[in-house]
């Protein structure tokens, strides 16, 4: 991957409740020359969604040549549908800012092999206890939908040892402000290198 003028790729991961959203919703209200990143996905849009923004709707054969050719930096099939980072959209986007790319576990392992300089952050919840409490609280899921989400996320944190850093949410403003104070800690480090 090319140099990246010194910008910093922040990958945010995090099991299902602990608040990602909220924090990286917040990160972009603190410091709005954050460029977030967009995935391409087979999946149609849904209402109100465009082009673009949302994602990037690609046809599955168009996905597939992607994949082919190395375009993209992760990528991964849910529900019959395929998701993925594509490297181009990255790189141009990093020329000009720090990107952020919300993406789960694998992903994020996936884009660190392929951009070893993306900078691996694990939002953590305060306790499993906590997590529980918050994904009740959206009052969105069956209970077994909660326990497999809870199953998910013991997976997820058992991989926090591969990411660069850990970021607890027990509060949104600490998080997104110490997430970005980890940006602005990196970029330091990349201009140093130079």
């Amino acid at each position: 991957m090319s140099k990246s003028k010194g910008n910093v790729l922040a990958v945010i991961s995090g099991p299902s409740g602990v608040g990602k959203g909220t924090v990286i919703k917040r990160m972009f209200e603190m410091c709005p020359a954050l460029c977030e990143s967009v995935s391409c996905t087979t999946r149609p849009p849904r209402e109100g969604e465009q082009d673009g923004r949302e994602y990037f709707f690609v046809t599955r054969a168009r996905f597939e040549e992607m994949i082919q050719r190395g375009e993209l930096l992760e990528y991964s099939s849910h529900f019959g549908n395929y998701y993925g980072t594509p490297r181009a959209f990255v790189e141009q986007k990093l020329k000009t800012c720090d990107v952020i790319l919300e993406i789960e576990v694998d992903g994020a392992l996936q884009v660190k092999a392929a951009h070893p300089s993306a900078v691996l952050i694990m939002i953590l919840p305060p306790s499993m206890e906590e997590l529980e409490r918050r994904l009740k609280l959206r009052g969105t899921e069956s209970d077994e939908k909660i326990a497999q989400r809870l199953a998910r996320a013991g997976y997820e944190l058992s991989k926090k040892d591969k990411y660069d850093y850990c970021v607890v949410n027990d509060d949104v403003d600490r998080a997104a402000e110490r997430i970005l104070n980890i940006i602005r800690e990196e970029k330091e480090v990349l201009h140093d290198d130079k």
